[in-house]
């Protein structure tokens, strides 16, 4: 499906059913086409790398965190926006690969940290590399007034929908 079949739906709801306006679908449905269509194309290099998206957030927010590159796994949880039981699942995938460590919380002998492995900054920081590039190549066709206002609209539909 292409966006212009958006139009399309649009256009049969009108025709089919007069009394509805169905323009919101011209927002959503572009908006669920265009998260396939990202999801699609920011994939390959993390399967490339053997990662699935969720490893890579993994990485992704351990790198984020700086130096020493270590969260709990609760941070991680909330970092990543899933359940504690999805990242425990993803670090045991991750660390079967040398990416990633658990230890001892230094001040909480109870705790565990996740951390990042030489090999697990290495290959994040390549990944994030191609990744800034290929999402900087898909927005490619706006300008910088129009990237601009996308995303201070995103940004307003956000915090509309998350009330």
């Amino acid at each position: 499906m292409n966006t212009d079949h958006i139009d399309e739906i649009v256009s049969q709801w009108r025709r089919e059913r007069p009394d509805l306006d169905p323009s919101p679908m011209l927002v959503i449905g572009r908006i669920q086409w265009l998260a396939d269509a990202l999801d699609a194309a920011l994939r390959p290099p993390f399967a490339a790398a053997g990662l699935g998206n969720g490893e890579f957030d993994v990485l992704a927010a351990l790198r984020r965190a700086g130096a020493p590159h270590t969260l709990t796994p609760g941070q991680l949880s909330h970092r990543m926006l899933v359940t504690t039981g999805a990242v425990t699942k993803r670090v045991d995938r991750l660390i079967a690969r040398g990416l990633v460590y658990r230890a001892t919380h230094e001040t909480d002998a109870r705790g565990r940290v996740v951390g990042l492995t030489p090999a697990g900054l290495k290959l994040i920081d390549r990944l994030v590399e191609e990744h800034l590039a290929n999402e900087a190549a898909l927005l490619r066709g706006l300008t910088d007034r129009e990237r601009a206002d996308l995303e201070r609209l995103l940004e307003t539909l956000a915090r509309t929908v998350d009330r």
